[in-house]
């Protein structure tokens, strides 16, 4: 069962995708959350991993000789969240942006 969320957490919670999409970059209050959005996505990420790291590590010690068998499934998902763990920031994403045709031809 999830934890009730605070008010004070509601009030922070980005309310924009974590993409630049739609974004108009005159106005600095959506850019500024389309920015602390992407950002917060990748702590994310980054946190996700950390977890599964230290969970790694236990199970590590737990197995002792056995961890390459029994540890396989949180390896190799530390591995798939490893490459996504780093936090860039939104500059590159913000920068480099391609904006996604709506399907027209």
């Amino acid at each position: 069962m999830p934890t009730p969320e605070s008010a004070a957490f509601l009030a922070r919670k980005p309310t924009v995708p974590p993409t630049f999409d739609g974004v108009d970059y005159e106005d600095t209050g959506r850019l500024k959350a389309a920015q602390d959005a992407v950002v917060r996505e990748q702590w994310v990420k980054s946190m996700m991993a950390r977890l599964v790291r230290d969970e790694l590590a236990k199970c590590y010690y737990r197995e002792g000789v056995n961890h390459l068998e029994n540890c396989g499934g949180l390896r190799e998902r530390y591995f798939e969240l490893l490459k996504d763990s780093k936090v860039r920031g939104h500059l590159f994403e913000q920068q480099n942006y391609i904006p996604k045709d709506s399907g027209e031809s």
